[in-house]
């Protein structure tokens, strides 16, 4: 019932559109515009700090903020230099400060231990989060000293200068992507109306996405790297819904058919797998809901709803543009690539690569799987931990500064809080301070300890002497929670926090879902081509295989980001970890976008199977034909991730190269050989429970070379 659903769904759809062609365009415009403006009418609701809070170190920071002990936001000016000139200018710049509108108080200038570095620190009021004034009065003062170095950064400075860099970034991306998604898509068809329409669908996709996304985001909170998510997933399968489509529709025109009719096959065979394969991709996309944070809660919010609009556009306004169109579709001509276009034809690197795997597919299988091994063994001791200073580019000043301001002032480095509720809190957290830093792990910081103004709550900072991410950083904060603090802390309420015990916790939040969220998508989508295709043994094969892809990406990750394999290449220095969040995001989104052609490629074969080739015939053929849709799909997906991996901010570093050498393998190796290979050993096995028939119920001889013909289903 349900597959019969999935199929009929699109061949309705394009039979109105078909019919009513100006009233699906008006709609489809009219849809889009209104979408679209509801990104400037309505406000996007961005998710707050309270909604990032995760495990013991959210609840300290929920603690610090009933009892009024929450940190303020504080930026700090780092002077070197001249010892007998730097305390002058830090008494000035002290001086200044205090002057500032949002100001609420400035510490006085403190040298580190060796005398080389001093310190002015300023506390802003709340809500204060303008640091521009800030900054005139650092580099007045440097100015004023030019044989002095000074520097300033800070929670606010960091923040600003990633939000920047990264929008330089995504600006960059964005604007490269474009002409390269559109000479791609100028070798996909050699005419300037085809290569245009799916990009142009793409980007109303988009557009109408930020929209919804905009009101959308008053129930569900938008992570504000929620844009760039929608831009990447959209366009991608945008493109790809679109290429799926046009490529049938110009297949079966040039069998002789009618334009009415080319739409209408492209919707029965092309419409079908366009819906799967947006069920497959919202499928993976739900599974980041298990995590149950409100990151990935967005992006999976986004990318389902950018993955639904395409699907839409697909199966209804591309019809109602074809129609309209005609063979004008293919106007204006680009004369090589048309020439060169029409001579490749289908399946000429395909047929060259499939004839050896076909003949021993055991053999073809083996070293496949040999290959795909060698390449994910390695994610075996993937080490994951949350970005931190490591991770950002050192040519960020607020991040260089932020690092030597942690060298020459541990107390400003990696810390933890404790917060303690009940009576006698501060005289515990005293006896806890000496505990702590006993054992040499610890070190008080000067004015550590607070007490709120009712006496209730009382925090305990302390510093480490290590990064964040150092096992030794872990091990101290494990013990001081497990051990120390529950000793010295006895009777009362209390939790440790801070950013690095924050970070242990969203490591650990992580570790805890990851196989949760691997079995769920595999499992949706292994039901789901199950339902779809009507095949145990064939979902079986598909679910495995998006496995081995999975292996591959990670394995890749853990070889360049956490070995530094190619450090020199990609202009990176690794950390020795890969940022948390990545493998997560990269497995739902590769699980998703690699079943667009996968769900292609097997209906392809599904439907010659139909129409009475045997298994073996019908893989090789179909395999062979639809290589030329899926070569361009997975080289629109790869020129874009890879755009991404020459990016400065690590995270989109690791996204690009995990993902597009990930489905670079996926469309080659997996898809012309491990497929392949799999389902010719199985042979008609793997239509089990019941063959295909298709439901005109034409057989081809299979004796014959030729093209399986197929009528439009009334």
């Amino acid at each position: 019932m349900a597959a019969d659903l999935i199929t009929r769904i699109p061949q309705r759809a394009a039979r109105w559109s078909a019919e009513h062609p100006w009233r699906a365009i008006l709609t489809w415009l009219v849809l889009v515009v209104a979408a679209t403006s509801l990104a400037f009418l309505v406000p996007t609701h961005e998710a707050e700090p309270a909604d990032y809070r995760i495990g013991q170190s959210g609840r300290a920071e929920a603690m610090a903020e009933r009892a009024g002990l929450d940190a303020p936001d504080t930026e700090l000016v780092l002077l070197s230099g001249d010892r007998a000139a730097v305390p002058g200018a830090a008494r000035e710049v002290a001086r200044r400060m205090a002057d500032v509108e949002g100001v609420g108080g400035v510490s006085p200038p403190v040298w580190n231990d060796d005398r080389t570095a001093m310190l002015v620190s300023v506390a802003l009021t709340e809500g204060a989060d303008d640091v521009a004034p800030l900054t005139e009065v650092t580099d007045a003062v440097a100015a004023e000293h030019p044989g002095l170095t000074v520097r300033q950064t800070g929670g606010l400075s960091l923040d600003e200068a990633i939000n920047d860099r990264v929008a330089d970034d995504l600006a960059s991306a964005e604007v490269i992507s474009l002409p390269v998604t559109l000479v791609l898509m100028l070798l996909a068809f050699g005419a300037l109306i085809a290569a245009g329409l799916p990009v142009l669908l793409a980007m109303g996709s988009v557009a109408a996405t930020m929209g919804i996304s905009a009101a959308v985001s008053h129930v569900v909170p938008a992570e504000p790297t929620v844009g760039s998510m929608i831009v990447l997933i959209g366009m991608a399968v945008g493109v790809d819904y679109s290429l799926f489509y046009l490529k049938r529709e110009r297949e079966e025109r040039a069998r002789g058919r009618s334009t009415l009719d080319a739409v209408e096959i492209a919707a029965q065979t092309s419409g079908h797998s366009i819906l799967v394969s947006g069920f497959a991709v919202a499928a993976a996309m739900s599974g980041l809901f298990l995590v149950d944070f409100v990151t990935f809660t967005s992006l999976a919010v986004g990318a389902i709803i950018v993955v639904a609009v395409a699907v839409v556009g697909s199966i209804t306004v591309l019809p109602a543009l074809l129609v309209r169109l005609g063979r004008w579709v293919d106007r204006p001509r680009v004369p090589l690539l048309w020439r060169l276009n029409r001579r490749i034809g289908a399946g000429g690197i395909s047929r060259r690569i499939l004839a050896p795997v076909v003949r021993r597919p055991g053999l073809a299988l083996a070293g496949s799987v040999a290959a795909a091994t060698a390449l994910a063994v390695p994610a075996l001791g993937m080490t994951m931990h949350a970005a931190n200073l490591e991770t950002l580019p050192t040519g960020i000043p607020a991040v260089q500064t932020m690092r030597d301001v942690a060298d020459a002032f541990p107390g400003e480095g990696t810390t933890v809080t404790v917060l303690a509720e009940g009576t006698g809190s501060a005289a515990a957290l005293r006896d806890l301070a000496s505990d702590a830093t006993g054992d040499g792990a610890f070190t008080a910081v000067p004015e550590g300890l607070a007490t709120s103004e009712d006496g209730g709550t009382s925090s305990l900072t302390l510093a480490l002497p290590w990064p964040d991410s150092d096992d030794r950083t872990v091990e101290a904060i494990t013990d001081l929670r497990e051990s120390t603090a529950p000793a010295a802390l006895d009777g009362l309420e209390w939790a440790v926090g801070g950013d690095a015990a924050s970070n242990l916790d969203f490591d650990q939040h992580l570790s805890d879902w990851m196989p949760a969220v691997i079995g769920f998508v595999l499992l949706l989508t292994l039901v789901m081509m199950g339902v779809a295709f009507r095949s145990v043994p064939l979902a079986l094969v598909s679910t495995a295989l998006n496995l081995v892809s999975v292996g591959v990406a990670f394995g890749v990750l853990t070889l360049v980001f956490q070995h530094g394999w190619l450090e020199g290449a990609l202009g990176f220095t690794s950390p020795g970890f890969v940022i948390d969040w990545i493998p997560l995001f990269v497995l739902v989104v590769l699980v998703g976008l690699s079943m667009d052609y996968h769900v292609f490629v097997t209906g392809r074969i599904r439907e010659l199977v139909g129409r009475g080739l045997p298994t073996r015939l019908a893989v090789e053929r179909g395999i062979r034909d639809s290589a030329s849709v899926v070569t361009s799909a997975a080289a629109v997906m790869v020129s874009v991730f890879a755009i991404f991996a020459t990016l400065s901010m690590l995270e989109m570093k690791m996204m690009g190269v995990a993902l597009s050498v990930a489905i670079l393998l996926d469309a080659t190796i997996i898809r012309l050989v491990m497929l392949p290979a799999a389902l010719v050993l199985l042979g008609d096995r793997v239509w089990w429970p019941r063959r295909p028939v298709h439901p005109t119920g034409e057989v081809v001889d299979a004796g014959t070379d030729r093209e399986p013909e197929l009528t439009p289903v009334a």
